[in-house]
């Protein structure tokens, strides 16, 4: 198996390679490597590394909140919508405040 000496750069075939990225096993020179938590990695695997999360990108995290607030007013309409339903079904001596003037007694 050939040493770290013997062997080149992946990215510049010209360049003595002085690491080898833990995560793809490829050689890189001083250029193509950099330190990220105590360890020399190369610029495609720190990528996949810090990736951000679906949920943190600022396209996504706009769109799940214009939809939540679509939700939230389909919600408020509904829920008014059933108040107002509720009100019409209620019969018309209640609504024209007469129900109130009624003596229960005289109706037995």
């Amino acid at each position: 198996m050939p040493t770290l000496t013997h062997q080149r750069c992946l990215n510049h075939a010209r360049r003595e390679a002085v690491a080898r990225c833990p995560a793809c096993l490829q050689f890189f020179c001083r250029e193509c490597v950099t330190e990220h938590d105590d360890r020399v990695i190369c610029a495609a695997c720190l990528k996949q590394l810090v990736r951000v999360p679906l949920l943190q990108r600022p396209g996504f995290a706009g769109t799940l909140r214009a939809a939540q607030g679509l939700l939230g007013l389909m919600t408020a309409w509904f829920f008014f919508y059933l108040i107002g339903a509720a009100l019409l079904s209620l019969p018309t001596p209640f609504h024209e405040g007469t129900l109130w003037q009624v003596n229960w007694r005289d109706k037995e």
